[in-house]
């Protein structure tokens, strides 16, 4: 589970610790987890935004950013770093509600003149202008649409705190603003670096000229800022602040042909730091904006002072290098990591952390596609297991609830134990019993359509009612019996939910037959009005995370939802496999079970073939604690006024003798035992249920 604060109130994910690795390419991914994940980012950031059609992706092969149309993030999520992540994917969602990006693209050509020349009187290119300029505008921004987001949206401001913490409050920025290790330079970096840091409470706004000026120019705009043309005012005037008060550059024109490649690893080239930025600016202003962001991070990644200091053979020791003379060489790098983690994050450029391959994140789109989630349950079920000392104890687990099956879960072979290829030979003999119950159900769905039909009885010659017109003459000869009454019988709209046991015993011909039945079940009601069906599978999934599998529940068809196309194309994929979670995955659905209403019946069909049975997670549901469980949820379900009919499934006599009992003592009285050869004939016994008036 979620530990803190702010994921425990809006998140109801449940998930296991270490959901990722360092590199997340590595086995064991745990697809439910992020697929969870995502789902409640995009929940939030839809919320925040009031817009579904921003959609948020893990990364496959690029940084965290947003294009103005997704919200793309790093994919190495876990509990630790959930609610920064939260933080960062609706401060991205801000960006395409409230942020104009073709403004951002004519960047260039709407910079001022009067700007551009100052900048060139203190040394500056037109190009470090307009990336200088961009990188005010994108600090202004960021705080105009945090703002709305706080006043709009106050219930998420500690995801934003979160976020803040871990880009602009951390240990090596606090420590360096407390103490003044930026120090006093006018320099331009100096400016941004404090400029950036205005959120600290340690931030010293008279440690530069005019920067008490600044703070007061961003912080009282914001509140008033209706677009980024007036983040853009505001930005222009910080920046003239800022160029009033720092010192000229340096004359470096005997360093200006350097080469691109140098230990900037950019490739071939003879360009300058400031070739490099007018290329930038050239691209922003033709609209290439990708161009922009690679040149941008060719920049920032080259290491200028080395290549100067190679040029002219000067050494530079660690801490000249860093950047601050007063810290060791740890320090001034874990500090630089901490500023450039800034700077990429107003530049929408936020490191790569934990990518998905291809078929990784086809697996997650799978997940979030069929609706999984984790319910927990089984908290009072009493069991012995190892980690009590052989000692009752009260124990909990997660089931799987899979909402839909869906074809993509098939092909990525996302759950292994419930589909199996329908081209195999077992997948070849569920497809003939598909087959079978749509033909036999073909031919019950005519024998039930009488269910969609109404019944008018009209009873004469009574002493009230409405007057038969047909009787009035009889008046006159002392016949006082000329009322009539109309009645129209008809039936209530019914629910099936028909829970199917797909553990590993109901192989062979128990499945086979099974899977006819519920087929023409399924079949005969797609072709009658108000009678709709749910079927769910019940099994365990196996994903390599958890010991001894997970307890599973999957719906595999609703009819409320549902062609019956997808019982044809699907099912033949569906396997018997795995274990028997019985009660546990009643308990997991039960808030989804339909009650029976004065003009609505509800039924529950169960099929199952056995005990229930689970193992896993050191969890242990078995014997009697396991029956009775089973059988409290059964009572659940019939205090929601939902006829229980369960039928065991049984190859022999044996079987039955063996575990009717039990059977009944789960499903009560109206349990049946039901000859594996005859399952079919399942579908003909509904004929009386279904045409049954009331209850």
């Amino acid at each position: 589970m979620m530990n803190n604060n702010y994921t425990n109130f809006w998140n109801d994910i449940q998930v296991n610790n270490g959901v990722v690795d360092d590199d997340f390419v590595k086995p064991k991914v745990d697809y439910i987890a992020l697929a969870g994940y995502r789902r409640a980012i995009a929940n939030f950031v839809n919320i925040v935004t009031n817009r579904s059609d921003i959609k948020v992706r893990y990364q496959q092969n690029g940084d965290s950013y947003t294009d103005g149309k997704t919200v793309t993030i790093g994919s190495k999520i876990d509990e630790k770093n959930f609610d920064h992540v939260v933080g960062l994917a609706l401060h991205e969602g801000s960006h395409i509600l409230l942020s104009d990006f073709n403004f951002l693209r004519q960047l260039a050509q709407n910079t001022p003149h009067e700007l551009v020349m100052v900048g060139e009187d203190l040394g500056f290119t037109k190009g470090q202008v307009v990336g200088h300029l961009k990188n005010m505008l994108n600090y202004v921004e960021d705080r105009r649409i945090d703002y709305y987001v706080f006043t709009s949206s106050p219930g998420y401001k500690g995801y934003y705190h979160a976020m803040y913490n871990k880009y602009f409050h951390s240990p090596a920025i606090t420590r360096a603003l407390k103490n003044n290790t930026f120090g006093n330079d006018l320099t331009l970096d100096n400016y941004m670096n404090r400029i950036i840091n205005f959120t600290n409470e340690n931030s010293d706004l008279d440690a530069l000229p005019d920067l008490r000026k600044i703070y007061r120019r961003v912080f009282s705009s914001v509140k008033h800022l209706d677009d980024m043309n007036g983040a853009f005012n505001v930005a222009c005037d910080c920046l003239q602040m800022v160029y009033n008060n720092v010192n000229p550059l340096p004359d470096t024109s005997d360093m200006e042909q350097v080469g691109e490649g140098g230990n900037g690893g950019q490739g071939g080239g003879e360009q300058s730091e400031s070739d490099m930025y007018d290329k930038a600016a050239n691209q922003l202003q033709n609209g290439d904006y990708h161009g922009y962001q690679q040149t941008m991070d060719d920049i920032k990644n080259t290491d200028w002072d080395k290549v100067k200091a190679g040029l002219s053979n000067q050494p530079i020791s660690s801490k000249a290098e860093a950047g601050f003379q007063d810290l060791t060489p740890q320090q001034a790098k874990t500090l630089n990591n901490a500023l450039k983690r800034q700077k990429e994050f107003m530049n929408n450029q936020q490191k790569k952390v934990g990518r998905l391959t291809k078929k990784d994140a086809s697996v997650v789109n799978a997940m979030e596609e069929s609706g999984v989630t984790q319910v927990q349950v089984g908290g009072d079920v009493q069991q012995s297991n190892y980690r009590s000392y052989n000692k009752n104890f009260t124990g909990q687990t997660q089931v799987l609830f899979v909402k839909k099956i869906t074809q993509q879960m098939i092909d990525d072979d996302v759950f292994p134990s419930l589909f199996q290829n329908s081209s195999s030979y077992y997948g070849g003999r569920t497809q003939e019993s598909v087959i079978a119950g749509k033909k036999l159900g073909t031919i019950l769905g005519k024998k039930l359509q009488v269910r969609s039909e109404s019944r008018t009885l009209k009873n004469s010659r009574l002493d009230s009612g409405r007057i038969d017109k047909r009787l009035i003459a009889e008046l006159g000869f002392g016949n006082s019996k000329v009322f009539s009454t109309t009645f129209v019988e008809q039936y209530n709209d019914a629910v099936i939910h028909i829970s199917v046991d797909a553990s590993g015993s109901m192989g062979g011909d128990k499945w086979r037959n099974t899977m006819t039945a519920v087929v023409a079940i399924c079949k005969a009601a797609s072709m009658i009005s108000g009678l709709d069906v749910v079927v769910s599978f019940r099994t365990t999934h196996h994903s390599g995370n958890r010991g001894g599998g997970q307890p599973m529940v999957a719906i595999g068809y609703d009819s409320r939802v549902d062609k019956f196309r997808k019982i044809e194309n699907l099912w033949p994929n569906l396997y018997a496999g795995g274990t028997t979670p019985e009660g546990l995955c009643f308990e997991a659905i039960m808030k989804d079970f339909v009650p029976s209403t004065s003009n609505r019946d509800s039924y529950f069909l169960n099929f199952s073939d056995g005990q229930p049975m689970f193992s896993g997670d050191g969890f242990e549901y078995y014997g009697d604690s396991a029956l009775h469980h089973t059988k409290k949820q059964v009572k659940e379900i019939i205090k929601k006024g939902i006829s229980v009919m369960s039928y065991f499934i049984g190859d022999s006599e044996y079987d039955r003798s063996r575990n009717m009992d039990d059977f009944k003592t789960m499903y009560g009285k109206d349990a049946e035992f039901v000859d594996v050869t005859k399952v079919s004939s399942l579908a003909k016994t509904m004929n009386n249920l279904f045409l049954e008036k009331g209850k």
